[in-house]
């Protein structure tokens, strides 16, 4: 019988594939969603009163120029706690919304067999994989989504509709019920599930790309997983960003003033041309990288601490 060398045994267990564990999926994906929000709120506020204020008359100056004037105006009128404003409405929601992100990605791997080399997934797994994560989050995300855009952008109502996420939630019930709640959730699926899967595939493949050779796939120090994550982040806004505008949009106006996602879409080319879909563009990327770097780390050190804690479970 042929004996085995060390050195087979290390190349064995550096390319193993990592046992899939959907429950601390879940727990370390809701650490780093905890994580993106509160890196990533204050300029998520400025892209949201971007893409959602009024177009200018003819010689009427607008609302905000860009970005930077519409972080000064909002310090300077509601101090630094507006930029901070609806943020309890995604960490509530984003927290569950990225652990069952990961719980769903983790789930999509599970229901795939490995094709790859040494059981590894291939990207177009890992990318279905990261669709099907669209999907589940989607069913959680939109109320929250809703909320948080609503907050936002009362500032420029001369009277204050809401008084926070839950009294929001409440009116919105009020109103049309459950499906006031679940407004624009169409426009969050058109978003998320291509995203999610740009997302996910470019993580991994960064992931791949930066692991020292030798070392299992995924051993990455702290700044490569910064990197990759904050990577990911851009490479998903740069798919999810024209539908955001119009899922922002919708979930803002009033009650029946769009018949649909496809309505708000005809009218934004009609009045405002296919710019009108990059609106807020500028604080979305400047957020991606920072917000997302800091979810991939804390999920990775989640995970490690998971993994040492519970190293069978």
């Amino acid at each position: 019988m042929a004996e085995i060398s060390a050195n087979e045994i290390r190349v064995y267990e550096n390319t193993a594939p990592k046992k899939i564990s959907p429950i601390k999926d879940f727990v370390a994906g809701g650490v780093g969603g905890a994580c993106l929000v509160i890196t990533g709120h204050p300029l998520d506020t400025i892209k949201v009163r971007l893409q959602t204020m009024s177009k200018p008359q003819l010689g009427e100056t607008p609302l905000y120029t860009g970005t930077f004037d519409c972080a000064k105006k909002i310090v300077s009128h509601e101090g630094f706690s507006g930029l901070y404003k609806g943020m309890g409405a995604p960490l509530i929601g984003v927290t569950p919304m990225f652990a069952i992100c990961f719980f769903g990605y983790s789930i999509g791997k599970k229901l795939q067999t490995p094709h790859g080399k040494n059981g590894q997934y291939s990207f177009p797994q890992i990318f279905a994989a990261g669709m099907l994560s669209g999907v589940f989050t989607t069913i959680i995300m939109a109320p929250g989504e809703r909320i948080k855009c609503l907050l936002q952008i009362q500032h420029n109502s001369s009277v204050k509709m809401y008084n926070g996420p839950v009294d929001c939630a409440k009116k919105l019930y009020k109103e049309g019920g459950i499906r006031s709640i679940y407004r624009g959730t169409a426009a969050t699926l058109l978003r998320d599930v291509p995203a999610t899967g740009v997302y996910f595939t470019s993580y991994e493949w960064l992931k791949k790309k930066l692991t020292p050779e030798g070392r299992p796939v995924g051993e990455l120090s702290a700044w490569r997983t910064l990197v990759a994550g904050g990577t990911a982040g851009i490479c998903n806004w740069i798919v999810a960003i024209p539908p955001d505008v119009l899922k922002s949009r919708y979930q803002t106006a009033p009650q029946g003033r769009y018949t649909g996602i496809s309505h708000v879409f005809k009218e934004l080319m009609q009045t405002e041309g296919i710019r009108s879909l990059y609106k807020g563009i500028v604080p979305v990327m400047l957020r991606a990288f920072p917000a997302n770097a800091a979810c991939f780390l804390g999920y990775e050190l989640t995970i490690k601490f998971l993994d040492y804690l519970l190293p069978n479970w």
